[in-house]
């Protein structure tokens, strides 16, 4: 009797009482809309990174030319856009040689479409991490954005060889690159928050991906610029948020263009709602992924 009053006293505080040292975390599903919690990001930026790098070595793992595929795809498209807009269309090149004018547009046109196809496909790709375990989710789609950062940085030291073959110096305008290549990453991450979210439920985004990226290439003045569009549709096209990013990115380089031009700013504004309500809509439904993706 007494040893066993000894014990049931003794598991009664072992279970009634927390040491000083204990910590107790509760996790709880998310109600309405929210957006990021940035301390708690912060707290996991070591997985962050560890997802960032995984994507990176797993995207050129066991293939002969490695990162080389970044460069070959713009400049295999660059060879043919040029044949068929500039030599036989004689689209217009805005007084510069058309293959720097077609690879200036190419290149964050390919890093734009590349980030959208990982963002969108990235939380099915990686269900069952999403439901073993607990982390923001938008860390995924954060991740394999950054890792396509890899992808531009390569890719944009063949754009610096071409504009030294053809004898184009940046202006003052260049300071403002910067601010081009962020908002290219913005309207790729907003828009895969978006169809990441609806991908987890409905898997015809991923699918209908390819033909949509196709369809806005020529909607965006990659291999035309966009003054030849009529002045009237000139608000309606620049909806596309990649009119703004890749008329300013080309301005900031090459010195064409209008620069931040009131097509431009629109397309910005739409760039900025996009990746906003990105956020908050991912947010929204990200506490029912474990449920879809874990059965």
């Amino acid at each position: 009797m007494t040893n066993d009053s000894v014990t049931n006293d003794t598991m009664t505080n072992n279970v009634g009482v927390s040491s000083p040292e204990e910590h107790v975390h509760v996790i709880q599903p998310t109600s309405g809309w929210r957006f990021l919690d940035l301390r708690e990001l912060w707290s996991y930026r070591e997985l962050i990174y560890f997802l960032t790098w995984r994507d990176i070595k797993v995207r050129y793992k066991q293939t002969a030319l490695g990162v080389a595929w970044a460069v070959l795809q713009p400049l295999a498209l660059m060879v043919v856009f040029t044949f068929l807009f500039g030599r036989l269309a004689k689209m217009p090149s805005e007084g510069i040689p058309y293959p720097l004018f077609a690879f200036a547009g190419l290149l964050p046109w390919q890093i734009f479409s590349r980030t959208l196809h990982e963002a969108t496909t990235s939380l099915v790709k990686d269900h069952r991490l999403v439901a073993k375990v607990y982390f923001p989710r938008v860390i995924i789609p954060f991740s394999v954005t950054l890792a396509t950062m890899v992808d531009f940085m390569v890719a944009s030291s063949v754009l610096v060889v071409l504009m030294t073959v053809y004898g184009v110096t940046p202006g003052s305008a260049l300071i403002y690159l910067p601010l081009f290549i962020i908002l290219m990453f913005v309207t790729a991450l907003g828009i895969g928050l978006w169809f990441s979210a609806l991908n987890v439920q409905y898997r015809d985004i991923g699918f209908m991906l390819p033909f949509l990226t196709q369809f806005l290439l020529f909607l965006t003045p990659v291999v035309y610029p966009s003054r030849i569009v009529p002045e009237k549709f000139r608000i309606i096209y620049s909806l596309n948020p990649m009119v703004g990013v890749i008329e300013g990115f080309r301005w900031s380089l090459l010195g064409v263009g209008k620069g931040l031009s009131p097509v431009s700013l629109v397309s910005i504004v739409i760039a900025l709602g996009l990746f906003f309500g990105g956020i908050v809509w991912f947010r929204s439904k990200e506490r029912g992924f474990v449920d879809i993706l874990g059965t």
